[in-house]
């Protein structure tokens, strides 16, 4: 038998026992059927896992029993988790749905699968579909076993999210601004305070900081949501000696400035850090915290020139009132 992916697997005939191809009524089983089946339908190529095949012999046998050509055939490795066990649905996440709901895209994951086991040419790993077309050769697959790597899935797929035009960003982002995700709404907003012009200006903010569709709501609920989400442990980190201070100055500041864009608003806080003796670095983590409610996230001025004066002092007070 001839294995594109093998070779030429050999067995010894005095080994395959006498198999049953027929139950007692006349039926046939499934070794009979498929090859049956295959001959129907005119298979030139049988692909596939590994675990079949020692099931090969006994159908190379049938096919020639019954007067036909054997098809090629073609064993590809099987898929292993990082602890090197084939992968299970009982045990691993292999349903592509699950990935879907969490970001995934499909591009990125049709990319990332067709390397488990087989490499374009040159030294790259992020290729079109149309140059895996191309190349792909079912020989060159690798016959050992592959192994899934989520880790480099997401960064495969933070790859795909940053060559996605604005348009088509902001479309794949919009299940989960506006729309559900396995049947459930996942923006925490309500649907009227979601401003799509709003998610225009910072989408490309957004695009170059994310691995996951799905992390699009963290790093944007602060704009959508009445209130900046609560992070007790970003804002016991912010908030220390000293912040309660920083912000009433930082307020006053950004009330004085002569307008309201990044540019003017991150010299404005540099400057109030400055006579404080704080970098720009620690002058703008209580800020951060007060405005967005995370220690990190979007480009904190930027940020701020889209949510407006009104609603990042009024933030920045409430903050203080907490204090």
């Amino acid at each position: 038998m001839v294995d594109l992916i093998r070779g030429e697997p050999t067995f010894d005939n005095a080994l395959i026992e006498d198999f049953v191809i027929a139950r007692g009524d006349g039926s046939p089983v499934f070794l009979l059927a498929n090859v049956v089946d295959d001959m129907t339908m005119d298979i030139t190529h049988v692909i596939r896992a590994e675990e079949h095949l020692p099931n090969t012999p006994k159908q190379q046998l049938l096919w020639e029993a019954l007067g036909h050509t054997p098809p090629i055939w073609a064993h590809v490795p099987v898929v292993v988790n990082e602890k090197r066990q084939k992968l299970s649905k009982r045990r691993d996440k292999v349903a592509l749905e699950a990935y879907r709901d969490e970001g995934y895209l499909a591009d990125a994951m049709r990319n990332y699968l067709m390397l488990l086991g087989w490499a374009p040419s040159g030294d790259r790993e992020i290729v079109p579909w149309t140059v895996i077309e191309e190349e792909f050769r079912l020989e060159e697959v690798n016959p050992s076993p592959a192994f899934f790597d989520e880790k480099k899935l997401r960064a495969f797929n933070g790859e795909y999210i940053r060559a996605l035009s604005d348009a088509d960003f902001i479309a794949a982002c919009r299940p989960w601004l506006v729309g559900e995700i396995a049947g459930e709404r996942v923006a925490p907003w309500a649907p009227d305070d979601y401003d799509p012009a709003v998610f225009a200006r910072v989408a490309p903010l957004a695009q170059t900081r994310m691995a996951l569709l799905a992390e699009i709501v963290p790093l944007v609920d602060f704009f959508f949501l009445a209130e900046p989400p609560t992070d007790d442990a970003a804002w016991d980190k912010a908030m220390k000696e000293g912040a309660a201070d920083l912000l009433t100055a930082a307020a006053a500041a950004f009330e004085a400035a002569p307008s309201w864009d990044a540019e003017t608003l991150k010299s404005t806080l540099e400057a109030v850090g400055l006579e404080r003796g704080l970098k720009l670095g620690k002058a703008q983590a209580p800020v951060r915290v007060a405005v967005t409610g995370r220690s990190v996230g979007l480009p904190l001025f930027e940020s701020l020139e889209v949510l407006g004066p009104e609603r990042t002092l009024a933030r920045i007070r409430a903050a203080l009132s907490r204090l």
